[in-house]
């Protein structure tokens, strides 16, 4: 082991601070328009007539805002704030940084226009015409070019399990993105898919449900690698069972998208690996959620005071939860009851507000404070009020999503002895109306959550001022 004495040098974190503050506005944003919609389903005249807030148009910019906006800020910010310290050494170019923050926000603010005004593919999870998706393009390079960049100038030898993660997601989306949204252009908004018929419902459930396993599992998982053992101020529990973990998962999630299409036009048997894959992921999904949660051996008892801890590790719990939900309902037979019902949407939240709101949110209670020189939270009492009421209303929406599917493939598949079917559609939607409404409760408890860490944030910021962070002079060399 030799040391080399280096030239002071300074965090680049203008960067990170500017994805945190935007983390938690586009997070108000992106709830404040899952809860319209929300109320539109339990009140459909709500759209009040008017095109541009139909629910149809509505639903994709919330997925769009809450996954990358709120989402993907959330990673970038947290992934060149860790790259950083664990690499000891500043961000690899600053310009290509601030272009990363600047261009993401475009792409966002060209989404928030052209979704509601009817501007789509169709697709899920990729829904932006294709002169937004070259932007995208462009936007991600520069951030791949940052982070592993910044990796290749590292001033020590060990690569942290963290960047893998968020690694292995900046490489996977790329991948996914350049592949589903293959199109051509026929006009200045509008595009034709590459693909057609049942090739296109397997490409595009390809990148949907890997824009699951390695944006909002993945990346999140890097998020959850660096901030738990630093709030818990404990090494984690195995670093051997984190590189499993990585490999497990990378290999696994990639054949897992064909269970979305379950009793569809896609071949039998492709639908059963979709399945088998699934079961398989169970494995490596709980591996990393005990290798998390078990991080606060001999720390448990900070769980009382703690509330960002507490964030951070019910998030784990709800990833547990999810990752158990979709292998489940992976299967052909509980699909036959689960598809198409709400107990898609309650699965999809659990995993959505329970473990990527949690994690996010605890993340950027660990991170802000930092960020502005400041100890902790301008109101950690705030910050307890907070994750009371984010749990409260997870758990009102999950549960009421889990009831009414259950009610509505229940419904759907009775039959009389003639063999007619024994309720209309219109009956069970009749039926659902008061889960729709305890879902509407529920993600207005979210939203006041974010609500109240906006403020939170806001006060934190200007009480404090925008800190340099020195990196050590002196920096082993193995």
């Amino acid at each position: 082991m030799t040391f080399a004495n280096t030239r002071a040098t300074t965090y680049n974190d203008t960067v990170v601070r500017q994805f945190a503050i935007m983390t938690v506005v586009w997070g108000v944003v992106g709830m404040l328009v899952g809860v319209i919609i929300a109320a539109q389903l339990a009140w459909p005249d709500l759209n009040l007539g008017i095109p541009w807030l139909s629910y149809g148009r509505l639903r994709p910019l919330h997925t769009n805002a809450v996954i990358f906006a709120f989402g993907c800020c959330g990673l970038m910010g947290t992934s060149l704030y860790v790259v950083q310290r664990t690499c000891q050494v500043r961000l690899f170019s600053d310009k290509l940084a601030a272009f990363v923050f600047w261009g993401w926000q475009v792409v966002i603010v060209a989404a928030a226009i052209s979704l509601p005004l009817g501007y789509t593919q169709g697709k899920e999870y990729a829904e932006l015409e294709w002169p937004i998706d070259i932007l995208i393009t462009l936007v991600w390079v520069a951030y791949a070019f940052v982070f592993f960049g910044t990796v290749g100038t590292r001033k020590v030898r060990h690569i942290y399990v963290a960047n893998w993660f968020y690694g292995a997601f900046i490489i996977a989306i790329a991948m996914l993105h350049l592949v589903n949204n293959a199109a051509i252009p026929v006009g200045f908004m509008k595009s034709y898919s590459a693909y057609a018929g049942v090739q296109d419902a397997m490409v595009q459930w390809w990148y949907g449900h890997n824009a699951v396993g390695f944006l909002l599992t993945a990346g999140f998982l890097g998020m959850m690698y660096y901030f738990i053992p630093k709030q818990a101020e404990r090494p984690v529990y195995s670093y051997r069972l984190s590189i499993v973990h990585f490999w497990a998962l990378i290999f696994t999630y990639m054949w897992a998208g064909p269970h979305h299409l379950h009793y569809t036009a896609l071949p039998d048997w492709t639908q059963s690996v979709g399945m088998v894959f699934s079961l398989i992921l169970l494995a490596p999904s709980w591996g990393g959620m005990i290798n998390g949660i078990m991080t606060l051996s001999g720390a448990w008892h900070k769980l009382r005071d703690d509330p960002i801890l507490r964030f951070l590790i019910v998030s784990l719990s709800f990833y547990g939860m999810s990752t158990f939900e979709g292998p489940m309902m992976a299967i052909k037979t509980v699909n036959a009851l689960s598809h198409y019902t709400d107990w898609t949407i309650g699965h999809v939240h659990s995993g959505a507000l329970g473990w990527v709101g949690l994690i996010t949110i605890g993340s950027m209670y660990y991170l802000i404070p930092r960020l502005f020189g400041q100890k902790q939270m301008y109101s950690m009492k705030a910050v307890e009020v907070h994750f009371w009421t984010a749990t409260i209303g997870i758990v009102i929406y999950i549960a009421a999503m889990w009831i009414a599917g259950v009610m509505q493939g229940l419904m759907w598949r009775a039959v009389n002895t003639d063999g007619t079917l024994t309720y209309t559609f219109v009956e069970s939607v009749k039926a659902t109306f008061p889960f729709y409404v305890l879902r509407l409760l529920g993600g207005l408890l979210y939203l006041s959550g974010m609500v109240i860490m906006l403020w939170n944030t806001y006060k934190t910021a200007t009480a404090g001022r925008s800190v340099t962070v020195t990196i050590p002079a002196a920096v082993a060399h193995a």
